[in-house]
């Protein structure tokens, strides 16, 4: 199967791929002074191969992605060498094949939630993240040059207008997908979600990374501070359409009505970061459009992660037209219709 990058899936089955890929990781770590002690332990997805390595020097994680998420690799090593202290500092990383390997980060925050479920934690990871967007910002034209996705206002009324002619994906009127009617919505919906992309462009707020799936097992929560990872389905974007899922996660396993005072704040702990440059109402104004817009993004990140033979993705096929019905239904801070 040919991918939208025009690139051919890998078959990571293949003992010619796992001998090619292993070599690789025994290189690598032998350049680092570590070794391999054990067999590796796997996990795989249709976006990703993942290997636990033991090692004499503790656990590491080697990962392969699929043509459709490969820009990761781009962004671990870009994301070391702006703000080494938010991300993990990889062992190696071969952007081409779309490999990388990575320390072990520890617990996780969801690790931390579950023993003690204060959202003060998220309060204090949130600020973090976005001094990270803050500090990518300038290296958004860069990040799109290398292969990153496009996902800024300017473009994604296109993409949006894009997605909706690729019937296949959106399963119309099969199991998992859009009904009929659900299609022909959203297609009137076009003209509007065009001039929301517009007037949040026009809010001016630079484009940067924007993670798409920062929830709470997607951040380090270490001693040394708040790290964050897994970063396929990220895209460069209006910074706040991350919000859309770190505040669904944390308003569904909270159980939160959505005008909860606690997610409010949450959202104001992130914001704070461009306080500097914006007042609060136009900060809010922005968040709630991002948000709002959010599904489209999370749409095509999923059609690009299942940019796959079909058997391998069938189990998430429905995720493309789901996150597009989400579009009427999208932001967490307003009640459920």
């Amino acid at each position: 199967m040919t991918t939208i990058a025009g690139e051919r899936a890998p078959d990571w089955s293949s003992e010619e791929w796992q001998v090619r890929a292993r070599s690789w990781v025994d290189a690598r770590l032998s350049q680092a002074g570590r070794r391999v002690t054990g067999l590796v332990e796997p996990r795989v997805r249709p976006w990703s191969l993942v290997w636990r390595v033991p090692t004499d020097g503790g656990p590491v994680w080697f990962k392969a992605n699929n043509p459709g998420t490969v820009h990761e690799t781009v962004l671990i090593a870009t994301l070391a060498r702006l703000t080494p202290e938010r991300v993990l500092t990889p062992i190696a990383v071969d952007a081409e094949q779309g490999w990388s390997l990575l320390p072990d980060g520890g617990e996780s925050l969801r690790d931390v939630l579950g023993r003690d479920p204060d959202l003060a934690h998220w309060e204090r990871a949130l600020p973090g993240y976005a001094a990270l967007q803050l500090a990518t910002a300038p290296c958004a034209d860069e990040l799109v040059a290398r292969g990153v996705p496009d996902h800024r206002p300017e473009v994604l009324a296109g993409l949006f207008a894009g997605l909706l002619d690729d019937r296949e994906s959106l399963l119309i009127g099969g199991e998992g997908g859009l009904s009929p009617e659900m299609y022909e919505r959203l297609r009137s919906e076009v003209p509007s979600y065009a001039e929301r992309c517009r007037r949040l462009a026009d809010i001016g707020i630079p484009a940067t990374v924007q993670h798409d799936d920062l929830h709470d097992g997607n951040v380090f929560a270490g001693e040394d501070g708040y790290r964050y990872f897994d970063w396929g389905d990220a895209s460069v974007a209006h910074p706040f359409g991350t919000l859309l899922v770190t505040l669904r996660s944390i308003r569904y396993a909270k159980k939160l009505a959505a005008d909860d005072a606690r997610l409010v704040r949450l959202r104001d702990a992130y914001l704070e970061a461009w306080t500097d440059r914006y007042d609060h109402r136009t900060l809010v104004e922005a968040a709630d459009l991002a948000i709002n817009l959010g599904p489209v993004s999370r749409s095509l990140s999923w059609r690009r992660a299942l940019d796959t033979p079909e058997e391998s993705r069938a189990e998430y096929a429905d995720a493309v037209p789901g996150w597009l019905e989400e579009l009427f239904a999208a932001d967490p801070l307003q009640p459920d219709s």
